[in-house]
């Protein structure tokens, strides 16, 4: 008996594994060349690595594309706007101004600057001027105009991470790659996650940087990509490539960096922006309409 049992399970096994002849299995062979290679590094090594990129990032002067998406499918409308040609100039501590301009023709549909405690944005083809405090929370119910210039130097210039904070490291895997992630805490009464940076093993180069308000919510997802030396022959790298999501402002901006000068002395004129004349001037927060869920 025993041994017609185990006749019948081999049958049906066998019968599983193949169906009128044909696999179920499907094997590929991976050539030496084309298999990635999980670097190994210590929390000490990560945390030297990302100190040094933060710390040797002064300023940035950078022409690129930008395209932005407003909403998201939890808001039931998503915009996406054309392609624009921009001019980013950035520095420590605060500073940073956008312009972005019509590609071909030159015309400019933005320009904004931020010192890190006010913000204003021209928009000339709707001839408004936008002023508010960057401390301001999500204002409007137009996705788009709670794009806040400080974003973009928290995405581009990284704060380095302090000796007194608490920082956890952990290893994360999916089909495309494997990752070190680090984790940095916010002190306080009550421990909350600060800064996720996530570094891809294959080069450990720095490919998404996630950072926490209260509570845990998730204010700004970064991923970077495709790193290049700044200059030929230059030993310094940056990402030309970069998503910013603002998942509760509801946009993201895709930039495609096409020329890049980094840690040059930037005037204080440069990051001046006066209103048009005639220009509609609102002051965001100040207006009850722009308060509305």
């Amino acid at each position: 008996m025993n041994r017609t049992w185990k006749r019948m399970i081999l049958v049906t096994v066998s019968a599983a594994a193949c169906s009128c002849g044909h696999a179920v299995k499907k094997t590929t062979r991976v050539t030496i060349t084309g298999r990635p290679v999980a670097r190994e590094a210590s929390e000490e090594d990560l945390l030297d690595r990302y100190n040094a990129l933060a710390h040797g990032l002064k300023s940035i002067d950078a022409t690129l594309e930008l395209k932005a998406t407003a909403g998201t499918k939890y808001s039931g409308v998503i915009d996406e706007y054309h392609e624009v040609k921009a001019f980013l100039l950035a520095s420590r501590p605060y500073n940073v101004r956008m312009i972005g301009q019509v590609p071909v023709v030159g015309k400019t549909v933005f320009d904004m600057v931020s010192d890190g405690q006010t913000f204003e944005v021209s928009i000339p083809p709707k001839n408004k001027f936008l002023v508010g405090q960057v401390a301001l929370e999500r204002q409007s119910n137009k996705p788009i105009e709670n794009l806040r210039p400080q974003h973009l130097v928290d995405a581009a210039l990284w704060p380095e991470v302090r000796k007194e904070e608490v920082v956890l490291i952990e290893e994360y895997n999916d089909e495309n790659a494997r990752y070190y992630v680090l984790t940095v805490l916010r002190g306080g009464y009550k421990s909350e996650i600060l800064r996720k940076i996530w570094f891809d093993r294959a080069d450990l180069h720095m490919v998404r940087l996630q950072s926490y308000g209260p509570k845990g919510a998730l204010l700004s997802d970064v991923r970077y990509s495709n790193w290049q030396p700044v200059s030929p022959g230059s030993a310094a790298e940056y990402p030309m490539s970069m998503r910013i999501e603002r998942p509760h402002d509801e946009y993201q901006l895709d930039l495609a960096i096409s020329k890049i000068t980094l840690n040059e002395s930037l005037e204080a004129d440069r990051f001046k922006l006066e209103a048009p004349a005639g220009a509609e001037v609102v002051h965001v927060g100040e207006n009850p309409e722009e308060k509305r869920p």
